[in-house]
């Protein structure tokens, strides 16, 4: 797993240079457009929230005593549970969003990559990869929303906070690592097929989603960034286990 884990931090390096050899940047307008706008509008919703939250939060407590300090904290907490949700929505947001666009740069990679022309594997229409996107991201949300629940409530307990904080962040990583391989996958593998190979490339998926992940906290350039190398770095090393996997069919 942590090897894995490792090939997919490690594949980001030389995205860059490849996307400017294969000229794709123009293929990243639309998506980045999408993604800075879903960033503004959470930002934006998280401002107005996190008061709001807290305060209902803050309302538990009765007593005169402690009523600052916990109010504070309800605070802290409503900001969390909002960041928390907003890094949720907003990755699976621009990853569903985006798909129409992003497996035209997946198929060129590909092509690149293995020499075989992207119209030798399954066509699809940009209805059918923004379904697929759909309703891949709205699995995953739904998964992820299942998991987020009962990991958040661990963070209220002294000394498992600090791993659940780490248990959170890697869950994350994973669903997001999961939507950029799914661009390359769409080609090959219909939905449940899909499904079943991120399961068996977890550390791939987690790997990626990590620096996807890490990206976010970059203000603007983070956002304007995540989507063009984290797809071109999860497309390198899907199409590499996909090669390898014929070869031993082919064996």
């Amino acid at each position: 797993m942590l090897k894995n884990i490792l090939k997919g931090i490690k594949a980001y390096a030389g995205t860059f240079a490849l996307i400017s050899k294969l000229k794709l940047w123009k293929y990243f307008l639309v998506p980045v457009l999408i993604s800075v706008l879903t960033a503004a509008i959470i930002v934006l919703l998280a401002i107005w929230l996190s008061g709001s939250i807290g305060g209902f939060i803050a309302q538990i407590w009765i007593w005169d005593w402690g009523k600052e300090t916990f109010t504070t904290v309800s605070n802290f907490i409503g900001a969390t549970v909002i960041v928390v949700i907003g890094l949720l929505l907003y990755k699976h947001i621009v990853m569903a969003l985006s798909a129409p666009f992003m497996s035209p740069v997946s198929e060129k990679i590909e092509a690149h990559l293995t020499g075989i022309p992207a119209h030798s594997h399954t066509n699809t229409s940009f209805s059918e990869q923004l379904w697929r996107g759909i309703r891949i991201n709205v699995r995953n949300l739904a998964k992820e929303i299942l998991f987020t629940i009962p990991i958040l409530l661990l963070g209220f307990i002294p000394v498992i906070g600090v791993a659940s904080t780490i248990l959170l962040f890697l869950m994350q990583a994973y669903y997001a690592g999961f939507g950029n391989i799914d661009y390359t996958l769409e080609r090959h593998f219909n939905y449940k097929e899909s499904i079943a190979f991120v399961k068996n490339n977890r550390g791939l998926a987690i790997g990626n989603g990590i620096v996807f992940m890490l990206f976010l906290f970059v203000p603007l350039v983070g956002i304007i960034l995540v989507l063009p190398l984290s797809v071109t770095a999860a497309t390198v090393k899907t199409v590499e286990i996909l090669k390898n996997e014929t070869l031993v069919v082919k064996k």
